[in-house]
């Protein structure tokens, strides 16, 4: 693949969300962290280990029914085999998160033993609930909640404060804003995010972004463009080293731009449309379920 371009993302807000979740995590007994399922190490805020600290967490990798089930079950054993209690979601269908009482019960087992031992049976459990932009924080409340309690919307950034959740039994939810960091230490990371829609399209090359996210699933799913778009690519030859740019995924974009008939006057391919109907098809899941990272693919001393 090509060159990969340095994507930073690191808004004043989500300064100030750092802080708030800071001076909030005495108010509560456990995190529960939201990831993406199809970048479960790349959707996990590096800087969590160190908010959190040994306040008891749980992670759901959510919007499993777009993500290649064969390799978020290598996710789910990898973090089990680190002690990590996970789960996977999809909250816009339910699927699993009839789960997740079961897990933070066992999760809070020993917490719960020692409040009723203490005459506080029925005391509420206190929930942070954290993740980065556009994992679905807001899906998975409303899920649990039943009811529209927070703001859902297919961008990131909408949840701009902090705000109490009260579920009818045992749960108070505290949910924040989804929080990036200051520096993506990895290329490839911020390029996921990119991928996903975690960091916001507006400052965005969207024609480069698709062309490596195409030059991905060529390498990887190769079938899923043909079976989406109905072009063929095994006979654009891989990128020149030499040459910069993403010539190979370029190659397909205008394939695809020219089967969907993205053409302006001239007949010239209308390539940045072609671009943003690719990005918000695999987003929505249309071009079918895949992953973006392996475990394998962490490097060696990371999480």
């Amino acid at each position: 693949m090509s060159e990969v371009y340095n994507i930073q993302w690191f808004p004043g807000h989500m300064a100030k969300t750092r802080r708030i979740m800071q001076s909030n995590l005495k108010l509560v007994d456990v995190v529960v962290e939201i990831t993406d399922a199809r970048i479960p190490y790349s959707s996990r805020n590096p800087e969590m280990d160190r908010l959190v600290g040994s306040k008891p967490r749980l992670l759901l990798l959510n919007k499993a029914d777009s993500a290649d089930e064969t390799v978020t079950s290598m996710w789910l054993d990898y973090y089990k085999r680190k002690g990590i209690a996970v789960i996977a979601t999809d909250c816009r269908s339910g699927k699993n998160v009839n789960k997740f009482y079961a897990v933070l019960k066992e999760l809070m087992a020993d917490k719960l033993a020692q409040w009723e031992a203490h005459g506080m049976k029925g005391r509420p459990i206190r929930l942070m609930i954290v993740g980065i932009p556009n994992v679905g924080k807001s899906s998975f409340i409303n899920r649990l909640a039943g009811s529209k309690r927070a703001k859902v919307e297919d961008r990131p950034g909408v949840t701009r404060g902090k705000q109490w959740v009260s579920l009818e039994g045992d749960l108070e939810l505290l949910d924040m804003p989804g929080v990036l960091w200051p520096k993506f230490e990895d290329k490839l990371v911020g390029e996921r995010l990119a991928f996903t829609g975690a960091v916001k399209d507006d400052i965005m090359d969207m024609e480069y972004l698709a062309c490596r996210f195409l030059e991905f699933l060529n390498a990887n799913y190769p079938g899923l463009i043909t079976q989406r778009y109905g072009v063929t690519t095994d006979d654009i030859p891989e990128n020149d080293p030499d040459t910069p740019g993403c010539v190979q995924g370029f190659e397909i974009l205008e394939r695809i731009g020219r089967k969907r008939g993205f053409l302006v006057s001239g007949g010239e391919i209308n390539t940045e449309r072609a671009a943003i109907t690719v990005m918000d098809e695999f987003r929505s899941g249309k071009i079918g379920r895949l992953s973006l990272e392996k475990p394998n693919d962490i490097k060696s001393g990371d999480k």
